[in-house]
């Protein structure tokens, strides 16, 4: 699996995974915003995005 995403992108689905999760332990009844927390968080931890796979899109910059 080859890395797709930039840093820029990795940081912004982190937070946006960590805003998500806070929102679950805030409002207990919709705990199911906790758990599309979990795919960006994850996403972000693999550094690939497999929506950008089709679209032939990535954020990385090529390591020499």
């Amino acid at each position: 699996m080859k890395k797709n995403m930039g840093k820029t992108d990795q940081i912004l689905r982190t937070i946006v995974g960590v805003i998500l999760l806070i929102f679950a332990v805030i409002d207990p009844s919709k705990n199911w915003w906790g758990l599309l927390g979990f795919i960006p968080l994850f996403t972000a931890y693999l550094r690939f995005c497999p929506l950008y796979v089709p679209f032939k899109i990535s954020t990385s910059k090529d390591e020499k």
